[in-house]
């Protein structure tokens, strides 16, 4: 059953400047070191981030509201993909935790770019709920 949905889009050109001015000191501050590995391999360095961070922002947008302090550390959220290039949020112990906190139990990602935009979108769901039958 879907929960929550968020969505976020960053623009390219915005992400290059903010790497060119800061360097890596905002891409570790913001990135996990498997995110920042794999954007060695992608063709534009500052779309990959820019996508990465549509991810972290549109998870947070799912998934916060349910949360207690209805906010966390958006470092804690991990976007891979699988062999075949599918994109997946990668749960970790951190985010395991605030998942299991805010009642979700998957989060499911697409994300896409043109032009000079990039953006996510995350649906967060909730395990299947028992519903009463009445007679």
């Amino acid at each position: 059953m879907v929960n929550s949905v968020g969505v976020d889009m960053v623009q390219i050109s915005e992400m290059k400047r903010l790497i060119d001015i800061s360097g890596d000191v905002f891409i570790k501050r913001t990135f996990s070191k498997a995110e920042v590995e794999r954007s060695k391999r992608a063709a534009n360095r500052a779309e990959f981030f820019a996508t990465r961070f549509a991810a972290k922002e549109a998870t947070f947008k799912a998934v916060a509201h349910f949360t207690k302090n209805k906010g966390f550390d958006l470092r804690i959220i991990e976007t891979l993909e699988e062999p075949d290039g599918y994109p997946v949020i990668r749960v970790n112990n951190k985010l395991g935790a605030l998942l299991e906190e805010a009642g979700i139990s998957a989060l499911h990602i697409s994300l896409t770019h043109d032009g000079d935009y990039a953006m996510a979108f995350v649906v967060a769901e909730r395990c299947c709920e028992k519903v009463e039958e009445t007679s």
